[in-house]
């Protein structure tokens, strides 16, 4: 009998095998600490065929990022579905991101931790992939704002920041949950959105926050709306206002 031929596995598949032990590599190990000999011990292939591959460590990275920040951005847009009011749309597309930097803690450390802190070339990789978030979640709120002035051209600089700060504060929490245990995608996305969006109906319905007039006496502060709130008291930013319920059941 003739020896057996072994079938040859596809080039794609290896180098997705390859991009995987350097993600959970470069995730827990970091980026400098890493090596290219433990990646490809990891990978179940030898040194050369990683570089054959994937020519130099710096390459390596690269393409994990781009690989993680693309399954991310896309896990954000499939989640969020389209048809529904905005907050249920974010609330929906916060759950699918932290489901998935939950399920993918070390793509997570990649793209927030290591390639932020390891050169320029690797931090526009993951600025571009925030930028395109952070423009979503501005379509978002952009869209709700609209409608609540009843102004289709409600101006876009007037939510953009509220985008970024959204933005920055689910990276934060993501950290928070991963590193917590027992906290769930549904609790770190309905924490968000009853610190965010709570606020955010406010703003909706024009009753700006303001800081206080240092130069006049009390403590109230002024919303632009023309309605003062009261630190401590019954009407004040700390109790329950009427008509407003959380996004979660």
């Amino acid at each position: 009998m003739g020896a057996v031929k072994t079938k040859r596995m596809p080039r794609a598949v290896r180098e997705q095998q390859m991009l995987d032990a350097a993600v959970r590599t470069f995730g827990q190990r970091g980026y400098m600490a890493a090596s290219m000999d433990e990646i490809a011990e990891l990978a179940g292939v030898s040194k050369p065929l990683v570089y054959l591959y994937l020519n130099s460590k710096e390459d390596l990275f690269t393409a994990c990022i781009r690989r993680e920040a693309r399954a991310l951005t896309e896990a954000v847009r499939a989640g969020a579905r389209p048809g529904l009011p905005a907050d249920r749309q974010l609330w929906s597309g916060l759950t699918a991101f932290f489901t998935h930097t939950a399920q993918h803690p070390d793509g997570w450390a990649v793209l927030h931790l290591q390639a932020r802190t390891h050169g320029e070339v690797f931090a526009a990789e993951v600025a571009a992939m925030r930028a395109e978030i952070v423009a979503f979640v501005t379509e978002l709120i952009l869209a709700a704002a609209r409608e609540a002035h009843r102004d289709p051209d409600f101006p876009e600089r007037e939510v953009a920041g509220l985008a970024e700060a959204l933005v920055g504060a689910a990276e934060s929490l993501a950290d928070w949950a991963n590193a917590t245990s027992g906290v769930t995608a549904r609790q770190s996305a309905a924490t968000l959105m009853n610190f965010a969006w709570a606020g955010l109906g406010d703003l909706m319905a024009g009753a700006h926050w303001t800081p206080p007039d240092d130069s006049a006496s009390g403590s109230g502060s002024v919303c632009e709306s023309g309605s003062a709130s009261v630190s401590g008291s019954a009407s004040g930013a700390g109790a329950p206002q009427a008509g407003r319920t959380s996004p979660v059941r």
